[in-house]
C-alpha cells in the first residue's frame, strides 16, 4: 500500500512529530477501551436493568387490563406503582416513536430492550428529561403513560467515564511531551550548531541530554575540528607554495627587465605576469575560508559597493533597484564581496553590460548576475564551477583568459554560507545568469 500522500499531512518538526507520536497511542487506547467497555459493560448492564423494569412494566399493564375499566384498574395498581416508585397516569394525547439524544449511549439498549420485552409498546422518550423514562403502552382500555426512573433501567451517566478518559489521556500526554521535550532540546541545539558551522559560524557547543545525543554531539565536535584543521592546513599550503613561488618569479622579471627588449623578452615577460596572476588567484582561493567575521550587513549596500568598484574602470555595469527596508543579513562581507566581484569580473570579461541584482527571500539572500555575453552550455555549467576549470571554446577571450579560479571561489564561499552558486542563462540580457544563494 501507497502511503506517500500521508507524509503532506504529517508534521514536518520534530516537537510536532514527537507530539504526534504521543498523543496517537493515547487517542487510540481512549477511543478503543472506550467503545468496548461501553459495548460490554453500559449495554450489558442496561439490558440486565431494563428487563428487570419490563417486567415491572408487564405487572402494571396486566393489573390495568384485568380490571373492567381505566379508572378501577388505575386504583388497582396505585399501591404497587408506589412500591415501585413508578408514575403511572391515563395518556392524555396518544404517542408513537423515539426520542432519543445521539450522544445516549445507553439509550439504544434501553429502548431495544423495551421494545423486545414490553407488548404494546406504543412510544419511549428519553429525551425530555436525562432523570426519567417515559413510555406509552397500549391497553384494552386505551394508552397507558408510565415513568420510571432512569437510574433503574441504566447506569447514570455513562459519557462521564468518556469524558474522564479523555481529559486523563490528555493531560498525561501533556507531562510526557513536556518531558520529552527537555529530552529533544539537546537535538535541536545540535541541529542549531550544525546549521550555523554550514554557515560558517562557529557555535559554542557542549554536548548535554541522553548518552546517544551526547555521542552525537561529541562525534560532531570532532569532525568539526578535522575539518577546520584540513581547511587550515590547505591554506597553509597553497600560501607556503605561494609564497615560495614569487621569489623566483622576483628574479626572473629582474633578468628579464635587464636584458635587451626583443619579441622572445616580451613573451617571457607575459609568462611571468600571467604566472603572477595565478599566484594571486591561488592565494584567493586558499584565503576564502579566512575573510573576517560573521557581521550583520546589508545586501543592498554590499552589492551597491561591488558595482561602484567595477564601474571605476570604466566597464558598464548596473544595479537593479531594490526596496531597502533596513534588513541585514549575517554574513562574511568581505567573502561576500569578493565572490560577487568575482561573478562582475567574469561577466564583464565575456560580456560588454552587467546587471546585478538582489532578491531578498525568507531563508536565503540571491545576489544574481548577469551580462550579454556567449554564455556557457548547460552540460559544461558544473564543470565551470569545478576549480582551475577553463572553458575557453565556450567563452569569449578577447579581454584575456583567467586561471579558472573565479566561479569555484564564489561557490566555495556561498557553501561556507550555507549556499550555493548556480548558474543558468539570462533572461535581461541573453548571456550568463550567476545566482548566489546566501543562507540567511
Amino acid at each position: 500500500m501507497n502511503l506517500d500522500w500521508l507524509k503532506h499531512y504529517m508534521p514536518r518538526g520534530l516537537y510536532g512529530r514527537a507530539a504526534l507520536i504521543l498523543a496517537v497511542p493515547v487517542a487510540v487506547l481512549v477511543v478503543v477501551v472506550s467503545v468496548v467497555f461501553v459495548q460490554r459493560y453500559f449495554e450489558d448492564v442496561t439490558r440486565q436493568l431494563t428487563y428487570g423494569v419490563v417486567l415491572e412494566l408487564r405487572e402494571v399493564v396486566e393489573q390495568v387490563e384485568a380490571a373492567s375499566n381505566m379508572p378501577e384498574g388505575l386504583r388497582a395498581v396505585g399501591s404497587l406503582a408506589d412500591t415501585l416508585d413508578m408514575g403511572v397516569a391515563v395518556a392524555v394525547r396518544p404517542r408513537s416513536g423515539v426520542r432519543r439524544a445521539f450522544y445516549d449511549v445507553s439509550g439504544r439498549a434501553v429502548v431495544d430492550t423495551l421494545q423486545q420485552g414490553l407488548a404494546g409498546l406504543r412510544a419511549v422518550d428519553l429525551l425530555s428529561s436525562d432523570r426519567w423514562v417515559d413510555v406509552q403502552v397500549a391497553t384494552r382500555h386505551g394508552p397507558l403513560d408510565m415513568r420510571i426512573r432512569r437510574t433503574r433501567a441504566s447506569a447514570s451517566n455513562p459519557h462521564q467515564l468518556l469524558v474522564l478518559m479523555a481529559s486523563i489521556g490528555a493531560v498525561m500526554t501533556g507531562i510526557a511531551f513536556l518531558y520529552l521535550r527537555n529530552q529533544l532540546r539537546p537535538i535541536t541545539r545540535l541541529a542549531d550548531m550544525a546549521e550555523a558551522f554550514g554557515k560558517g559560524r562557529v557555535v559554542d557547543y557542549r554536548p548535554s541530554g541522553a548518552l546517544e545525543v551526547r555521542a552525537a554531539g561529541l562525534a560532531f565536535l570532532d569532525m568539526r575540528s578535522r575539518i577546520m584543521r584540513h581547511i587550515e592546513q590547505r591554506t597553509l599550503m597553497l600560501s607556503g607554495v605561494s609564497h615560495d613561488l614569487r621569489s623566483p618569479l622576483t628574479r626572473m622579471k629582474l633578468s628579464l627587465a635587464m636584458m635587451e627588449a626583443d619579441a622572445d623578452v616580451a613573451d617571457l615577460q607575459n609568462d611571468v605576469v600571467e604566472m603572477e596572476r595565478l599566484i594571486d588567484a591561488f592565494l584567493d582561493f586558499a584565503r576564502s575560508d579566512h575573510l573576517g567575521d560573521p557581521e550583520p550587513v546589508s545586501p543592498g549596500e554590499l552589492a551597491a559597493a561591488v558595482v561602484e568598484r567595477a564601474a571605476r574602470h570604466g566597464r558598464e555595469v548596473e544595479l537593479a533597484p531594490l526596496e531597502e527596508d533596513g534588513t541585514t543579513v549575517i554574513l562574511r562581507r568581505a567573502a561576500v564581496e569578493r565572490a560577487l566581484g568575482n561573478l562582475v569580473g567574469n561577466a564583464l570579461r565575456y560580456g560588454n553590460r552587467a546587471l546585478v541584482s538582489v532578491e531578498l527571500r525568507e531563508r536565503q539572500v540571491i545576489f544574481r548576475v548577469e551580462d550579454d555575453g556567449p554564455g556557457i552550455p548547460e552540460a559544461q555549467r558544473e564543470e565551470a564551477m569545478k576549480p582551475f576549470a577553463r572553458l575557453d571554446p565556450a567563452r569569449n577571450q578577447d579581454r584575456g583568459s583567467g586561471v579558472g579560479l573565479g566561479l569555484a571561489i564564489a561557490r566555495d564561499i556561498a557553501r561556507r554560507h550555507g549556499g550555493l552558486l548556480r548558474l543558468g542563462d539570462s533572461e535581461a540580457l541573453g548571456g550568463l545568469k550567476a545566482e548566489l544563494l546566501v543562507a540567511r
